[in-house]
């Protein structure tokens, strides 16, 4: 009973194990709606699936395996982006109130096709090259 309790508040299994394509210094909340926008204004049409701040409500006494208290500021959002007919992209954001990190999910048991990874990609990157 006990495992179970720790495997449920253990929300790092969420994680994928590659790096992020992208890093922004955004609170995750600004940097979600920021990627939403430019995805949605680029032909994509994300939908939001998870939301770890909101899983959170269920388990008060589970405390961030981070910052090892109840209060938390960590959040993971996870997006799954749709273009036309293919299947959707998943694409995780893991963050604070100081940056985010972007993830694809692209495995064998979860495959995207390249060329709608790499118009993920390249919006969200442009995007960032473009205000620097």
């Amino acid at each position: 009973m006990l495992e179970a309790l720790l495997v449920s508040c253990d929300w790092r299994f969420l994680m994928p194990p590659t790096s992020p394509f992208l890093v922004l210094n955004k609170p995750c909340d600004k940097a979600v709606a920021w990627a939403v926008q430019l995805l949605e204004q680029n032909g994509l049409h994300p939908v939001q699936t998870f939301d770890l701040q909101t899983a959170r409500l269920a388990h008060a006494d589970c405390p961030c395996p981070h910052h090892g208290t109840a209060h938390c500021t960590c959040q993971m959002v996870v997006l799954l982006v749709y273009q036309g007919d293919n299947l959707p992209a998943t694409m995780t954001i893991h963050g604070n109130t100081e940056a985010s990190w972007f993830y694809i999910v692209n495995t064998p048991q979860q495959p995207i096709g390249q060329q709608v990874e790499k118009h993920i990609e390249d919006v969200l990157n442009l995007a960032t090259d473009a205000t620097i």
